[in-house]
């Protein structure tokens, strides 16, 4: 497979492109679509086999199932990035080994129903918290310690909601690929 090609499974809807600058209505669709991302996931994988399940989307990548996993790990994460920022003056906050996380045996064995009900619910609180945050919370920021860039709240919830469309997306190009949607 060329390089191009794999780049564009990798990433099919791109990177992440931060706007400048981020609006209210940024916000607002960017909550919007965490919103409506458990739903959208549990509808994309309810009727999907084990075999599906245990399909890569794309040569080198995760297994459905994985991403699945990751999708509920991530978010997770992130919730509680929200609240540190919210509560300390910049925190560092401490990062995983994702890689690491989606090699675990409950990313690669587990019910998927695990991660999108846990994914609902983590969704639920999220979103129950950033429509109660004012516009000086949402300046508020972490710093991750990799590169100790600070990340404003109102750009990490475009990074999440684009997040949760770029690996959904990963999942339905698959099952397009495979005629199955």
């Amino acid at each position: 497979m060329e390089k191009a090609q794999l780049e564009s499974l990798r990433y099919p809807i791109g990177k992440f492109q931060r706007p400048e600058p981020i609006t209210e209505e940024h916000i607002r669709e960017w909550i919007h679509q965490l919103d409506a991302l458990p739903e959208r996931f549990r509808e994309l994988t309810s009727n999907l086999s084990d075999e599906q399940l245990e399909t890569p989307y794309r040569p080198g990548g995760w297994t459905v199932r994985q991403v699945v996993h990751h999708v509920a790990d991530s978010h997770h994460n992130s919730y509680i990035r929200f609240k540190w920022a919210l509560t300390e003056d910049a925190p560092i906050i401490k990062p995983y080994f994702e890689k690491e996380w989606a090699n675990l045996f409950d990313s690669r064995s587990g019910p998927i129903k695990l991660s999108l009900d846990h994914l609902k619910v983590v969704h639920a609180k999220l979103v129950y918290l950033l429509e109660g945050l004012s516009r000086n919370d949402l300046k508020r920021e972490f710093i991750h310690p990799d590169d100790n860039q600070s990340t404003t709240l109102e750009e990490n919830i475009g990074r999440y909601a684009w997040h949760g469309n770029h690996h959904f997306t990963h999942v339905e190009q698959l099952l397009k690929r495979q005629d199955t949607i």
